[in-house]
C-alpha cells in the first residue's frame, strides 16, 4: 500500500515517514497464546504422552573418539540417563532415554552445558556454545476510548513499536524491544513503567497522534529465548551430542512455529532427516560456521 492508500485505510494513522505499508487480507491476526497451548498439552496427553514437571540437573553420557575430514579429533557422546529434581522430591529421579529433546526455551543454554556442550576448545566444534539466554520483554495494556476502531488491524512501526486491540473495551496491547544498549536485567520480571513512558508511548503517539490519551492499565514481563547469534531458531541434533535434539532460540516466536518445529523435530528422531519441510538451514552447526541465518524487522 502506498501512504495514501494506507491513510485512506486507516485514517487515524500519521502516515509520515511511511513509503509503503504491507496489509495481509487474509490469514493474518492474533490468537490466544496460553489457551493453543493448553489445547496441544491436553491433546498430547490423550494420545498417552506423561508430563512431570522438574528441574534437570545433571546427565550420564557415555563416549568415543572420532576424527574429523580436516582431522580435528572429536569426542561424540550419548545420553543415556537424565537426572531430574522433581517438585517437593528430596531424591534425584534418573530417566533412561533413547533421545532428549532440549526445548527448555529461555534456559536451554543451560541445559546444553550440562550436557558438556561448548565446554572444549574455543573456536572448535566442542567449543561451540548453545548461544541462547533468556532476554526479559514488556506487555502493556492500556485504555483509550479516543483510540482507532474495531477495524484495527496488529500494527507493527517501523519503530519497532507494535500494538493490537484487546477485545471489544477501547483495550489495546502492545510493546517494544529494548536495543542491546537498553536491555533490561533479565534475573527478574520486575516491571520498569518508565520503559513505556520513555520509549514506547512516543513512538505509539507520534503513529496515533489518538494515542495522546491513553492510560496504562497494567504491564506485565516475560522471558524470549533469546538467540544472541542471529536470533533466529535451533532445529535438530547437535553433531557431537548425538541422541540431543534442539527446538528452541526462538527469540519471541516459539509459539508461532511451535506445530511446525515439532513436526521437523519429530521426523528428525524418528527418521533420521527433515521430510516435510528441509531445517537444515537451522542447524547447530551454523554457529561452528559463522553462518548467520538472519532476518530483518522483526519484532
Amino acid at each position: 500500500m502506498s501512504s495514501e492508500q494506507l491513510q485512506n485505510k486507516f485514517p487515524w494513522i500519521n502516515t509520515e515517514g511511511v513509503a509503503l505499508a504491507s496489509y495481509g487480507m487474509e490469514d493474518e491476526g492474533w490468537f490466544d497464546a496460553w489457551s493453543l497451548l493448553q489445547g496441544l498439552r491436553q491433546k498430547v496427553q490423550s494420545m498417552g504422552v506423561l508430563l512431570y514437571q522438574g528441574e534437570v540437573t545433571r546427565f550420564i553420557t557415555s563416549s568415543g573418539q572420532m576424527q574429523t575430514p580436516s582431522g580435528e579429533q572429536v569426542v561424540l557422546k550419548r545420553i543415556n540417563e537424565v537426572y531430574v529434581k522433581m517438585d517437593k522430591s528430596l531424591e534425584y529421579q534418573p530417566v533412561e532415554c533413547a533421545a532428549v529433546i532440549n526445548a527448555a526455551g529461555p534456559w536451554s543454554g543451560q541445559i546444553a552445558e550440562l550436557a558438556g556442550i561448548g565446554k572444549g576448545l574455543p573456536g572448535t566444534l566442542q567449543g561451540t556454545k548453545l548461544p541462547v539466554e533468556p532476554r526479559k520483554r514488556y506487555v502493556h495494556l492500556w485504555h483509550c476510548p479516543q483510540g482507532p476502531g474495531l477495524e484495527t488491524p496488529l500494527v507493527a512501526d517501523i519503530s519497532g513499536v507494535y500494538f493490537r486491540r484487546e477485545g471489544l473495551g477501547s483495550n489495546y496491547l502492545g510493546g517494544y524491544s529494548p536495543t542491546e544498549e537498553e536491555e533490561p536485567d533479565p534475573t527478574n520480571l520486575e516491571v520498569d513503567h518508565d520503559f513505556f513512558q520513555n520509549k514506547v508511548w512516543p513512538h505509539l503517539v507520534q503513529r496515533v497522534p489518538s494515542f495522546k490519551t491513553l492510560k496504562v492499565q497494567r504491564s506485565w514481563a516475560g522471558y524470549y529465548d533469546y538467540n544472541t547469534f542471529d536470533q533466529n531458531g535451533v532445529v535438530g541434533p547437535h553433531p557431537l551430542v548425538v541422541n540431543m535434539y534442539f527446538a528452541t532460540g526462538f527469540s519471541g516466536h516459539g509459539l508461532q512455529h511451535a506445530p511446525g518445529i515439532g513436526r521437523a523435530v519429530a521426523e528428525m528422531v524418528l527418521d533420521g532427516q527433515f521430510n516435510t519441510i528441509d531445517m537444515s538451514p537451522f542447524l547447530f552447526t551454523r554457529f561452528y560456521l559463522g553462518e548467520k541465518l538472519q532476518e530483518h524487522n522483526i519484532l
